[in-house]
């Protein structure tokens, strides 16, 4: 158990059966995770497979949470503390929105490993009707684990699905008699990283920018160029506008302004929703926008364009 005053916490989320419950119960009799420490397992909902107490004397505490709403600091902490355990692990309903559970965390809790389980047989039906729920599910995952696999299934869809949405997350597949395989397909980026000028054509945006946010340090000093939408705030130092794109992770519900600080000295020429032809070098430094480090585009050359055509306006990750 990692040595810290927080308190561990194992998030395991997927849609009903899709293989949580098996994986902690799998978890908890590998002598390498449960040396006899005290944890708690709260399940969120009831799947044919249940949590198997029979090796585990007292050291296992399974408490069940049947309403989304009943989700609160208070309320977790007090069913922590009367477990006496050490560590938590969550078996998180399929059809909660997981900010649900972020905002109900308390401050001494720590989400030290996420894991999405899908079932391989139903997963196309969930990501065509439910996509929310599995773009839920994906973002903030460390491993997404796909079960139920046929033999020699193609790999490549799942992998796309996963990597639309993250770039960091790892992928397992497991066939159907319990083979199991690591994702090792190489996805490079649409652009050439170490160019002179990185090139971000307009379909490339949204991933750009997602790389970009995920793995500053990479960018740092690298000139770019790209079409965008400026963003113009009295509350920003003269000479200095916000640029990107709206982008669409996955329905319309969730598109939002994904930008930049940019500075340049013809800046104060532009308006909000003036689109841009922008170069320049990225400097990741501290900056109020981002109230921390964050990149500062320092433009070369920005310069007013027609906009995109409007179905090509939002940025998407397809």
């Amino acid at each position: 158990m990692p040595e810290t005053n927080d308190i561990p916490v194992y998030l395991f989320t997927g849609f009903l059966d899709s293989g949580k419950t098996k994986f902690i119960n799998e978890t908890l009799a590998d002598k390498n995770f449960n040396k006899g420490e005290k944890t708690l397992v709260l399940l969120c909902e009831e799947g044919e497979e249940e949590v198997d107490l029979s090796s585990f004397g007292d050291s296992v505490t399974v408490e069940t949470i049947s309403d989304e709403n009943s989700l609160s600091p208070d309320r977790l902490t007090s069913r922590f503390k009367r477990s006496g355990a050490e560590r938590v692990m969550i078996e998180y309903n399929g059809m909660w929105q997981l900010n649900s559970l972020y905002y109900a965390i308390p401050d001494d809790w720590m989400i030290y490993q996420q894991i999405a389980f899908f079932d391989a047989s139903t997963f196309e039906v969930y990501n065509s009707n439910m996509r929310s729920l599995v773009v839920d599910k994906i973002q903030n995952a460390d491993l997404c684990v796909f079960n139920r696999l046929s033999k020699d299934e193609d790999f490549m869809p799942y992998h796309k699905a996963v990597r639309a949405l993250s770039r960091q997350a790892n992928i397992i597949y497991e066939e159907k008699d319990g083979t199991i395989r690591y994702d090792e397909i190489e996805d490079p980026l649409p652009f050439d990283i170490n160019a002179p000028v990185v090139e971000i054509e307009d379909r490339d945006f949204a991933l750009f920018y997602r790389d970009l946010t995920e793995d500053l340090a990479k960018y740092d000093g690298k000139t770019v160029r790209f079409k965008g939408v400026v963003a113009v705030n009295k509350k920003l130092p003269k000479n200095t506008v916000l640029i990107g794109r709206h982008v669409m992770t996955c329905c319309a519900a969730d598109i939002a302004f994904n930008g930049m600080v940019c500075v340049a000295k013809n800046a104060q020429n532009f308006l909000s929703y003036d689109w841009a032809d922008v170069e320049g070098k990225i400097v990741i430094e501290k900056n109020k926008v981002y109230r921390d480090k964050g990149p500062v585009l320092y433009a070369d050359s920005l310069v007013k364009c027609e906009p995109l055509p409007k179905d090509e306006q939002v940025a998407t990750f397809y």
